[in-house]
């Protein structure tokens, strides 16, 4: 199980980065973010529970980066809403 859960993790931030590498998906799409922020953030707990804590940093830091872009995406969407 531990396998699949690293596998999932890394599928999802993987996909995110290839279709971003492909023009598919723009890197500041809410999209993008939100693979990042679920593969990164399961990635992270999973190296919690391994007690990872080089790829905690890594995995973690990745995490909070695109969830702080996520947010500041989805404001600039809201404002654009409320402005209309």
């Amino acid at each position: 199980m531990d396998i699949l859960v690293q596998v999932v993790g890394s599928l999802l931030v993987l996909a995110g980065f290839a279709l971003a590498q492909w023009g598919i998906l723009d890197p500041k799409s809410v999209w993008y973010l939100m693979l990042n922020v679920v593969g990164s953030g399961i990635l992270a707990v999973d190296a919690v529970i391994g007690a990872q804590w080089g790829f905690l940093l890594l995995e973690g830091v990745w995490a909070i980066v695109s969830a702080i872009g996520l947010v500041a995406v989805l404001r600039a969407r809201r404002g654009r809403t409320s402005a209309s």
